[in-house]
C-alpha cells in the first residue's frame, strides 16, 4: 500500500477508473450479445436497432481507449453482416 498521499490519490483514481471502464466495457458487450441473440433468433427489424446501439457504444469504447480501434471496427463490421445476411 502507498505511504505518500499523492500515490494514495494515484491508487485510489486508479481504482476508481479501473470500476468505470469495467461497466463501459460491460455495457458494451451486452449491447453486442444483445445482437447476436436478436439475429438468432431472426428478428432482424430489431436486431437493426439494437445493432446501432451496439456500433454507438463499440465506437465510444475505442475513443476512451478500452478497445482498439481496429479491434472496434472489426466486431462492427462482423455485427453488420450478421444483421444484413
Amino acid at each position: 500500500m502507498a505511504n505518500i498521499k499523492s500515490a494514495i490519490k494515484r491508487a485510489k483514481l486508479s481504482e476508481e477508473r479501473r470500476a468505470h471502464n469495467a461497466s463501459i466495457k460491460s455495457d458494451m458487450r451486452s449491447a453486442v450479445k444483445t445482437v447476436e441473440a436478436l439475429v438468432t433468433n431472426n428478428d432482424l427489424e430489431n436486431a437493426k436497432e439494437a445493432f446501432k446501439t451496439a456500433s454507438k457504444k463499440l465506437d465510444k469504447a475505442a475513443r476512451k481507449g478500452l478497445i482498439h480501434q481496429n479491434a472496434a471496427s472489426r466486431q462492427k463490421s462482423r455485427l453488420a453482416k450478421q444483421v444484413n445476411a
